[in-house]
């Protein structure tokens, strides 16, 4: 298929890749620590391979954006997409710890390759066919996508093991299996999809594939090295890479302290992760609409991204708190869905920002650099929070993440009053990399 014609098409091939993409994980995630459980991992052994993951999606985020940079976006976001097709079957077949660690190897770099690139095509075509566009609306479909897809996932997979118990014997015939089988089947329909809609532009080359393909990996560290250097010396990038890391300290007050508040709520584990799945799936959903609302929400303050972000990031910084509030479901959850609705409406936001600040060459791995940031936001809240939680309580530990995410809002008035990219820059200035 030839490549989009106008913005809108560009919007809605975004759209579609993304709910595509994200369905498979969503339909895994209510499952992967009960799978685990029932070939017999400890929840240490759980915790884990849960860290491995982190790592190797760490360590890879730059270089897989900078491979496509130089290789182009569509191969790797198939060998991404293939990648977590096998790291499914990997899972679910699985019986021991060597087996599931195997599985999550696969899926960190899968998901660090994957990162990126279909973002930074969206936004490469919306630049092609209007140089003076603003991206916020479309990365905030974009948003709303990935909330939806992990939402419907999740509610899917959350459901299946109970409708199908008891089909077959052995790993592969495990109910708590079949969400993931299900997953890899879909992570074909994403590539054909990817095959077939997201379609580059790119000089032809020269010389044999395997050629073309040294040359690119040998081009990645220099990539990856300019991406850096821009970030740490460009304020506003600064600033987007800071208030994204910020997100990720939020995000760990979520999962990580969410499943012990609600399981105290609930009277026990097992009701508490019921409604806990329950409680995440609607927040998947309620990120989708905070990232839908987004554009909405900035014309309300009269185009400011800043002002915006601001709000956003105050209301996250609240609904934190009120997860340490009274000892009330309802209430905890209202906290809970709310800081998901903060972080999926100001994400599309700081992704714009970030995008009038770089080219076309260096705009993979900048997505990657925000996507880090969050990790390692996400790395520092799960070093700090858990021994504050043992010697202060749960409810220090959510006032404690609720006062680091307020504490964003000073770096959000900073920030650019526009994403359209001939005001997000100054006069005389240049998006870095020209």
């Amino acid at each position: 298929m030839t490549g989009p014609v106008t913005v809108r098409s560009a919007t809605r091939r975004l759209v579609g890749l993304t709910a595509l993409r994200w369905l498979p994980v969503g339909l895994t995630t209510p499952i992967t620590v009960l799978l685990a459980q029932a070939r017999g991992l400890s929840l240490a052994e759980i915790g884990l391979l849960f860290t491995v993951h982190g790592v190797v999606v760490l360590l890879l985020e730059l270089p897989t954006g900078g491979l496509a940079d130089v290789l182009g976006r569509r191969p790797v976001v198939i060998a991404g997409a293939l990648l977590h097709l096998v790291s499914c079957v990997v899972y679910a077949t699985a019986t021991g710890f060597a087996g599931f660690l195997v599985g999550v190897l696969l899926l960190g770099l899968g998901r660090a390759l994957d990162s990126g690139p279909v973002e930074a095509w969206y936004v490469d075509t919306v630049h092609r066919l209007d140089p003076a566009a603003d991206v916020a609306p479309g990365l905030a479909k974009h948003s709303a996508a990935d909330g939806g897809g992990l939402a419907l996932g999740a509610v899917v997979g959350g459901f299946l093991p109970g409708l199908l118990g008891g089909v077959g014997d052995g790993p592969v015939g495990d109910a708590l299996a079949v969400p993931y089988l299900t997953a890899a089947a879909l992570d074909l329909v994403f590539v054909a999809a990817v095959f077939r809609l997201l379609s580059e532009a790119r000089p032809p080359h020269e010389g044999r594939a395997r050629a073309v393909l040294v040359a690119g990996v040998r081009a990645v560290p220099a990539t990856v090295a300019g991406a850096v250097r821009l970030s740490v010396t460009d304020g506003p990038m600064r600033l987007v890479l800071l208030l994204t890391a910020l997100g990720g300290v939020g995000l760990v007050g979520c999962e990580l302290l969410g499943p012990v508040r609600f399981a105290d709520l609930a009277g026990g584990s097992d009701d508490g992760a019921a409604v806990y799945g329950s409680v995440l799936a609607i927040s998947f959903g309620a990120a989708a609409a905070g990232a839908a609302a987004a554009p909405a929400l900035r014309r309300l303050l009269r185009g400011s991204t800043r002002a915006a972000c601001a709000v956003l990031t105050a209301v996250g910084g609240l609904a934190l708190a009120i997860l340490a509030g009274p000892d009330v479901l309802a209430v905890a959850a209202t906290g809970f869905a709310l800081y998901y609705v903060a972080h999926g409406a100001s994400w599309p936001l700081l992704s714009a920002v970030l995008h009038t600040r770089v080219i076309a060459v260096h705009r993979a791995t900048a997505v990657s650099a925000m996507s880090l940031a969050m990790a390692l936001g996400g790395i520092v809240g799960n070093l700090t929070v858990p021994p504050l939680v043992a010697a202060a309580g749960l409810e220090a530990g959510f006032v404690a993440v609720a006062a680091v995410v307020a504490l964003g809002v000073l770096g959000c008035l900073r920030l650019p009053r526009s994403t359209a990219v001939e005001t997000a820059v100054a006069p005389g200035e240049v998006p870095v990399g020209y």
